[in-house]
């Protein structure tokens, strides 16, 4: 097969559409699913899909209308990662192009972070030709067996004439039940083929409504409960179910606990939000979700690894409620089973609850001491009120992390989108920051290093009148640092904040606990991150002391383009609360 041989023309069928590539077809079908980002590295092995977008864009020029917006990333994981962003952003599978081979596989860490983060995706996988499928051929892959552990389904389009309708099948299962990424693998050779199949559009992802007797189990046992705490976040979460727990929560006087980075999920400033649940949250909020609630609703999230602390509210699951769009997760830890399970979806439960109001529960406090709702409310929030206060020895920094944090939060506005990827720095930002709407989180769930960034750009991307932070540690940052070339060549507003200690925070953290003394592979040789930034075009500003950040952040906002901050902050400084002495 010649790559290069011209497309040959198109002529109507009996059915009415016209023969078209499968290339073509192919840009149809996932155009028509309301794509709301495309991105890539561009590949031999789907020459015919990236002609066809350049096809669809020259259409739309001429019609006037908006075509599909292509960012080409320099390396397939920044390209998985900003697609990944796009969907939890959007709650629409954003779609990856990636070549076969070893650019799958750059790509598998972003499909990873989209299973495990729940994220509706499509990656794109160039194949070789059928001829060639079983014969080891040049960049081949069995991606069932490479990529299925991190997929909810990987599928090959072996015939043109099936292209509409394994994309809407593929669109179906990344946006159904629990949503998450979908692998579409498409033999060269396929791209070529011509086909008169038309468009297929995927039925549209929908949960239960709440079942009147599971809403009045659900209100009997809040009824019941001194000490409730309503876990929130989750797929199916929006605004308008943030506004309606929020306001059956202050209500109520019951407190609400993000799940792991769902810290966006309420209003941080509400009375009834009491901090996050999961990796650096407060130990505190933790012991008394576990030791002293008398009732624990997960309103939408998973109780997963990080926000039960190791699963451990497995022994709570006889006072346990889960509340989930996805039927999958509700047969997941807490085992044994809780005490109530509820498939619906989160809208129709978050609007049940919004105008309830509930007696007081009967009987004497209970061992946590707490005389009513409104006491145990006030008893979390003040500790949270507490844990967010810096500790106070971080005035003798020179430059404190806790500071920089806390004027973000003064002076971004509601809607400005934060960013980051996975280090202890990170533990700065989730614990000083605080989000007021739904959508200004964009963090991985699965703890994936390098994400920040490319999330950056996707926000960027998407929402260009929007505020875009991203916050990354030195080591975070340059496994994508090279995207700033992305963001300076398509004219992306983002600032970069790097946290320079010169380590892996994280790492030497717990290798200095576990082998005192033993410093090995966990120190970094960085460069001059300025200049790194300038040398792309973008602005690149530093800080050494804590008086310099509000300027240097105000010089970046304004700037227009990507702008990166270096704050050379303490090496001994691990965490707020813990130093390497």
């Amino acid at each position: 097969m010649d790559s290069s041989a011209p497309i040959p023309p198109s002529a109507p069928s009996a059915a009415g559409v016209a023969p078209r590539t499968g290339g073509i077809a192919l840009v149809e079908c996932l155009a028509a699913h309301r794509i709301p980002l495309w991105t890539c590295v561009p590949g031999e092995s789907f020459l015919a899909v990236l002609d066809a977008l350049w096809r669809a864009q020259q259409q739309s020029a001429a019609d006037g209308a908006p075509g599909p917006r292509v960012i080409t990333t320099r390396h397939e994981a920044a390209a998985a990662n900003m697609a990944e962003a796009a969907g939890k952003l959007t709650g629409r599978a954003a779609v990856c192009l990636v070549t076969r081979g070893p650019g799958a596989s750059h790509a598998s860490i972003g499909l990873h972070t989209a299973y495990q983060d729940g994220t509706p995706l499509v990656l794109i996988v160039g194949q070789v030709q059928r001829s060639l499928l079983g014969r080891d051929a040049f960049q081949e892959m069995e991606y069932e067996r490479v990529l299925g552990s991190s997929a909810k389904a990987v599928l090959t389009i072996d015939d043109a004439d099936r292209i509409p309708e394994l994309v809407a099948q593929a669109m179906h299962v990344a946006h159904s039940g629990r949503p998450g990424p979908v692998v579409l693998v498409v033999p060269e050779d396929v791209q070529y083929d011509l086909t008169t199949a038309p468009v297929q559009l995927a039925p549209e992802a929908a949960a239960p409504a709440l079942a009147p007797a599971d809403r009045d189990a659900l209100l009997v046992r809040l009824s019941a409960a001194r000490r409730p705490v309503l876990i929130v976040g989750g797929p199916g979460w929006s605004q308008s179910v943030a506004d309606d727990v929020t306001a059956f929560a202050e209500r109520n006087a019951i407190p609400m606990a993000a799940a792991f980075r769902w810290q966006d999920a309420v209003d941080n400033a509400s009375p009834s939000y009491v901090g996050y649940l999961g990796l650096g949250g407060s130990p505190d909020l933790r012991a008394q979700v576990t030791a002293d609630a008398d009732l624990i609703v997960a309103l939408g999230p998973r109780l997963d690894d990080p926000t039960t602390n190791g699963y451990r509210l497995d022994a709570a699951s006889d006072r346990t409620v889960l509340v989930s769009q996805a039927p999958g997760d509700l047969g997941l830890p807490p085992a044994p089973a809780p005490t109530l399970a509820i498939h619906a979806s989160l809208p129709t439960v978050a609007a049940a609850l919004r105008d309830a109001k509930l007696p007081e529960p009967p009987g004497p406090p209970g061992p946590a001491g707490s005389a009513s709702r409104e006491d145990w409310r006030a008893q979390l929030r003040a500790a949270h009120e507490r844990f967010r206060q810096p500790p106070a020895d971080t005035d003798t920094l020179k430059l404190d992390t806790a500071a920089v944090v806390a004027h973000l939060r003064e002076v971004l506005p509601a809607d400005a989108i934060v960013t980051n990827g996975a280090g202890n720095y990170a533990i700065w930002l989730q614990r000083f920051f605080e989000f007021r709407q739904f959508g200004t989180e964009l963090a991985p769930r699965n703890g994936a290093m390098g994400y920040g960034v490319p999330a950056g750009l996707a926000a960027a991307a998407l929402y260009p009148d929007r505020m875009v932070i991203t916050m990354a540690g030195d080591g975070c940052f340059l496994m994508s640092g090279n995207e700033l070339a992305t963001a300076v060549q398509f004219g992306l507003n983002v600032t970069v904040i790097v946290v320079n200690n010169g380590m892996l925070g994280t790492i030497r953290m717990h290798q200095e606990r576990t082998f005192p003394g033993h410093v090995i592979a966990t120190e970094l040789r960085n460069p001059d991150f300025t200049a790194y930034a300038e040398s792309f075009g973008a602005l690149g500003l530093l800080v050494e002391r804590t008086e310099e950040f509000p300027a240097a952040l105000a010089r970046a906002l304004a700037h227009r383009g990507p702008a990166l901050i270096e704050l050379r902050t303490d090496p001994e400084q691990l965490t707020p609360d813990v130093r390497l002495a």
